[in-house]
């Protein structure tokens, strides 16, 4: 029987009938709602992004927009909810993961718009989640038979990958959040992240216990008081906002189904796969649960049905949320029945658009000065990861610098693979799978093809 993990100070200790593992483990409500919002918060802005995009983009009205974002919150609370508790042995990775709506489909989709006949719009972009989400549903058991080619080594490198490609989402929140603005990167902004970070950084130095671990909560309700003075609180969506709004099916209209369309997002499928992947490997690592070939594939069952299910309601292509495994990392909460709170909260949310409101009165640089903290901490996650990989390998090193760059290629110059085929600017264009795509294929080039015999290194590398 497996020993439970020890602290270097203290004695070992037996495994009783009454150990729980911290991912098991049920807290009371005292602890447990707080941590829940801090992942809710966390995740807001990204679970709405999408619909906000898209609704504006094919021209749909205020009650059309919240309808939308109604469906992306229920998606994402049902997602979430099944992926922490777990249906049998079929579907749930049950970990504290968070699914949701990802941008990484916004672009592809936005390109279906554009081509789309109007009033057709969201149908052929509908029609063709669906086939991506039966595509994922198809493939999905073959990546978890592939993670033997995920050794720490290439995990590290993804993992890092996850915080840094992330981290201009948070300075772009810390500027204000709209590009487009002609305030965009004003001092206001940029003091309002800046206190939220401070408040931040004091209270993880100065509290104690679970204080302490809800640090980033306390940071936005202390930064979204003191925006209101200023006028950097708009309280126009709780005016603006119906007491309730349940999705009806199919009430964008029917899906169409074009060749061109389907193709795009089941590329855009195989990228969030792999950052799907990627993240329940990297939570793995964090709670200190092994995550073999069987969790991933039920975590990938997963974002599969939440992406077929999505289109029905008004939903798009489901993943995983980097963000709240920064949350996990930062707070140590690592209770799956926190993040299923968490999505218990989403469905209510997405029932009662005003209830949303509340939680989206945080401001933009507010958020911005917290995911600074959260993504950073997902690149530190990565780091001590490859800290464990064997970098006194040279080709260890080779492999890992090469991975990165590849990865960072398109944070630096996003418009580096423009004259690719469109099918290589999707995979190309996510530096996380860019970065995943490479560490793989050298780590076979190094590790596994043509070697009879390895290192000891080697051997722990892979």
């Amino acid at each position: 029987m497996a020993q439970p993990a020890t602290g270097p100070a203290e004695a070992p200790k037996p495994l009783t009938a009454t150990a729980v593992h911290p991912c098991d483990e049920k807290l009371p409500a005292a602890r447990l709602v707080p941590a829940a919002l801090q992942h809710i918060a966390a995740m807001y802005a990204g679970v709405v992004t999408p619909p906000l995009i898209i609704g504006q983009a094919v021209g749909l009205d205020a009650a059309g927009m919240t309808r939308l974002i109604a469906a992306s919150l229920l998606i994402a609370g049902l997602a979430t909810i099944v992926q922490t508790v777990g249906i049998g042995t079929f579907a749930g990775n049950r970990l504290p993961f968070v699914n949701a709506a990802s941008s990484a489909g916004i672009a592809p989709m936005l390109a279906i718009a554009e081509t789309s006949a109007p009033g057709h719009q969201l149908p052929a972009i509908y029609g063709a989640v669906l086939v991506a989400g039966a595509f994922c549903l198809t493939v999905g058991p073959f990546f978890g038979r592939l993670l033997r080619f995920f050794p720490p080594l290439v995990t590290g490198v993804v993992i890092t990958l996850i915080g840094v490609t992330l981290m201009p989402v948070p300075v772009a929140w810390a500027q204000g959040g709209d590009a487009t603005a002609a305030d965009f990167g004003a001092m206001k902004y940029l003091a309002l992240a800046a206190f939220t970070l401070v408040v931040i950084l004091l209270v993880q130095r100065f509290g104690r216990g679970f204080l302490k671990q809800v640090a980033l909560l306390v940071g936005m309700f202390v930064g979204t008081l003191a925006a209101i003075p200023f006028g950097l609180a708009d309280f126009s969506a709780l005016k603006s906002a119906p007491l309730a709004a349940l999705p009806t099916p199919f009430a964008f209209g029917a899906p169409e189904f074009h060749p061109a369309a389907i193709l795009s997002l089941c590329i855009v499928m195989l990228v969030l796969m792999t950052e799907s992947s990627a993240g329940m490997l990297a939570l793995g690592e964090i709670c200190e649960r092994r995550t073999d070939g069987r969790t991933i594939t039920r975590g990938l069952r997963t974002d599969g049905i939440a992406t077929l299910l999505g289109p029905v309601f008004g939903g798009f292509p489901t993943s995983a949320f980097a963000q709240n495994v920064g949350v996990v990392s930062l707070t140590r909460v690592r209770s799956r029945y926190v993040v299923a709170a968490a999505g218990g909260a989403l469905l209510v949310l997405g029932a009662f658009p005003v209830l949303g409101a509340v939680v989206s009165l945080v401001p933009m640089p507010v958020l911005g000065g917290a995911g600074i903290v959260l993504f950073g901490s997902i690149a530190v996650s990565g780091i001590r990861t490859l800290s464990e990989a064997g970098l006194d390998d040279s080709s260890n090193i080779i492999l890992v610098s090469v991975a990165l760059g590849a990865g960072i290629i398109p944070l630096a110059a996003p418009a580096f693979y423009a004259g690719f085929p469109a099918w290589a600017q999707t995979v190309l264009g996510s530096g996380i799978s860019a970065g995943a795509l490479v560490a793989v294929v050298l780590n076979l080039f190094f590790h596994h093809l043509g070697t009879h015999s390895r290192t000891a290194v080697a051997l722990k590398s892979s």
